[in-house]
């Protein structure tokens, strides 16, 4: 139970799939898909494509595939309910509920996120307007922050006293608990939960308000700083400060600067950096990495990294290998922070940020400029100290350029330096021994998009010479012969889009067509189909022949059926076509609006099944759906559908006269009798003259076949049945 199917699909026709993903990705147009680096997993060539006329997404590296909703869903780790209400609140959408109870918790969900806001509001209009936030507003002065300031970052005060807010807002006693604004005192009194700090709201991706930061007044006591606790709507780790504003500009430029606090990110913004963001109150992890590197590759450090400690070295080299990111280090003036720097020297920022220096030689530079290199006994310390902080980087080349530096500063002779090289290494480019979700097992091989296995050499098509055409199978007598499933899919997001589609006239009009020029009559064979086995081209005619059916629908569904198809994927995607004949309804009526909506992890577990088990119900519907994604972001590699369909039509025609020559004595007397007609259809079938005249005679004739066959299957099973029935 949950929100009513006819909102679900109002969210998605009023959702700009494009707008939503770019605040995400960097895309780019090509044809009439939108392609970027997939968000979902590490990978350096685009291989994510989009298509917003289908409203459907598919990723040729992991295989990731859904809608706006599955795509806001898994980026943002929301359930199904929560990713319709986010873009339906973008959309000015009132959503309705079929359940009582699942409204009731969008309800709750709500009024958490509405009291939120209002505190924010009320907050901030304290620090603007209040007498007892005077001193607040001096101290904030003596800091650099203007009005225009305050107001950009909506920055608050809470007052000295024990439930201002909480009577303020008139918030219920588990609003205030659940949202992390209030808490309940030993005599069950609710209390506010920050009081006489400066607060910055908290925002996530999106914009909602979801926490605070509460900064002391230098004269107060306690904590420096005071952060939310994790509540139902924030997470610490999953949170950076600043993101919903800084997001858009870390797109562009492809770097994102990480700081490690409010005033920082602020002291950026203002200085003209604004793609800086914090971690709130807590240490980089690896929730901070899977979220920054859907942004940006570039990801710069804006404090001191020795901060993060010396341990946390391992992690950035591991994370470096692992999401495939570069990591920098600004080098600031000692004993400054970038609050400091933005607002004493702009432009000194901005020159620390454009020459921030690789991880590794920022650490080495702090070994080798602490060091004496006046004497032999200081290189010598300091060739040890600097070797000992090279030798942790995962990469030999790495290590081995870095040394060479050091060995020439140092005047170490290149045997003693081959000697460190040649030492057991203590790199740090290994995973954990207990990885995470999502991380690969310590040892495992690295699989990108670039390394993952790719088709043989043969089945890649030569791609400039335009779209090509297919046309009928030179060999109609050659059986189906069904690839391996772990082969990877043709891989044809090189081809460009069609510059026009068929002009010929629909099945069984009157006119003919056109006739080919006489060098594409015959055993002609496009680009796409050169250096293909039977089977391949077999196979690609299927694919060509269900994309067009994605493509366009109206004119193509009306001719398809399954017996034309050998592919059991293939075969139940046409089924799943003309039962539904969109992809998005596909999805829903299949898969269930909000069960299984990203087929990708149900895909990719049956790929390690026994092969008796690859094929059932299920799992054959989630394949499907999944091809069909696929077809969705791929362009039409001929210009004529006719040239996709027969081939497609002669393949399956050989295969139902295989089937009829196999029983002889046994077939229909019919069937014997069309053996011959049929076949002189199949050489119809490679002069374009006369293609559609064949193709109007064989698909019919197919489809009825396979209905004589279905039907003589099942009178065999009840006859079967029958002897057991009367004896029972």
């Amino acid at each position: 139970m949950g929100i009513v199917e006819e909102d679900i699909a109002r969210v998605r026709a009023a959702t700009d799939f494009i707008a939503v993903a770019a605040e995400h990705i960097a895309l780019k147009r090509v044809g009439r898909q939108f392609q970027g680096l997939c968000p979902f997993h590490s990978e350096k060539s685009p291989s994510f494509s989009i298509n917003p006329e289908k409203g459907v997404y598919y990723c040729y590296g992991c295989q990731a595939s859904g809608d706006v909703i599955s795509f806001v869903r898994e980026l943002e780790k929301l359930d199904f309910a929560q990713a319709v209400e986010r873009l339906a609140a973008k959309a000015n959408i009132t959503l309705r509920y079929d359940s009582e109870a699942a409204g009731k918790d969008r309800i709750k969900r709500a009024k958490l996120v509405e009291a939120m806001e209002g505190a924010v509001v009320w907050y901030h209009d304290r620090l603007l307007k209040s007498p007892d936030a005077g001193p607040a507003r001096s101290y904030l002065r003596s800091r650099g922050y203007d009005g225009q300031a305050i107001r950009q970052f909506r920055i608050g005060w809470a007052p000295d006293g024990w439930d201002t807010l909480c009577k303020a807002l008139r918030l219920p006693t588990d609003v205030a608990k659940d949202t992390g604004l209030g808490y309940t005192n030993k005599v069950g009194k609710v209390n506010d939960f920050f009081q006489k700090r400066i607060l910055f709201p908290i925002f996530d991706q999106s914009g909602a308000p979801v926490a605070f930061g509460g900064r002391k007044m230098p004269e107060a006591e306690g904590p420096k700083y005071k952060n939310s606790s994790e509540t139902k709507l924030y997470s610490k780790s999953r949170t950076l400060y600043g993101l919903n504003w800084a997001k858009a500009n870390i797109v562009e430029t492809g770097e994102v600067i990480v700081c490690e606090g409010y005033t920082d990110v602020i002291g950026f913004h203002r200085a003209g950096l604004p793609r800086a963001v914090a971690t709130c109150g807590t240490a980089l992890a690896d929730e901070h990495f899977r979220i920054l590197k859907n942004y940006a590759r570039r990801i710069v450090l804006g404090y001191d990294a020795d901060n993060a400690g010396q341990n946390a070295a391992a992690k950035f080299f591991a994370w470096e290998k692992q999401y495939e990111i570069d990591l920098y280090v600004v080098v600031l003036p000692p004993g400054s922070d970038p609050g400091d720097v933005a607002r004493e020297d702009p432009q000194a920022l901005h020159g620390a940020v454009a020459n921030a220096k690789p991880f590794l030689a920022f650490r080495v530079d702090r070994v080798m400029n602490s060091a004496s290199l006046s004497t032999p006994e200081g290189r010598a310390r300091a060739y040890d100290a600097a070797a000992t902080v090279i030798m942790e980087h995962p990469s030999p080349i790495v290590r081995e350029q870095y040394l060479v530096e050091v060995a020439a500063r140092c005047q170490v002779s290149e045997d003693m330096m081959a000697r460190t090289l040649a030492a057991p290494s203590t790199a740090a480019g290994a995973l954990p021994s207990k990885p995470g979700k999502g991380q690969r097992t310590q040892g495992a091989p690295e699989q990108t998009f670039a390394t993952r296995p790719q088709p043989k050499a043969s089945s890649v098509a030569t791609r400039s010479d335009g779209p090509g055409r297919l046309i009928a199978n030179e060999d109609p007598g050659a059986g189906w012969s069904e690839l391996p499933s772990s082969e990877p899919p043709f891989d044809d997001r090189g081809w460009q889009p069609s510059n026009r589609l068929s002009q010929r006239p629909q099945f069984g009009a009157t006119s003919t067509p056109k006739t080919r020029p006489s060098r594409t009559q015959g055993r002609a064979t496009s680009p796409a189909l050169r250096g293909r086995t039977s089977e391949q081209r077999s196979r690609l005619a299927e694919e060509e022949a269900l994309r067009w059916a994605v493509h366009d629908p109206d004119r193509v569904l009306m001719w398809l059926h399954p017996v034309l198809f050998a592919d059991p994927v293939h075969v139940r995607s046409v089924e799943l076509l003309l039962e539904h004949g969109e992809v998005l309804a596909i999805a829903d009526a299949v898969l269930g609006a909000e069960q299984g909506i990203d087929a990708r992890s149900e895909v990719t577990s049956e790929r390690n099944r026994p092969d008796g088990d690859q094929h059932d119900d299920a799992a054959l519907d989630r394949k499907a759906v999944q091809c069909l994604r696929r077809f969705a972001v791929t362009e039409l590699l001929t210009e004529d559908v006719d040239d996709a369909l027969a081939l497609v039509v002669s393949n399956a025609s050989a295969r139902v006269l295989a089937t009829i020559m196999s029983m002889r004595a046994d077939a229909h007397p019919e069937e014997q009798a069309a053996v011959g007609t049929v076949k002189l259809l199949q050489m119809a079938l490679h002069e374009p003259s006369t293609r559609v005249a064949a193709l109007n005679q064989l698909v019919p004739w197919l489809s009825s076949w396979d209905a004589q066959r279905k039907q003589g299957a099942q009178e065999s099973a009840e006859a079967e049945a029958a002897p057991m029935t009367e004896s029972n």
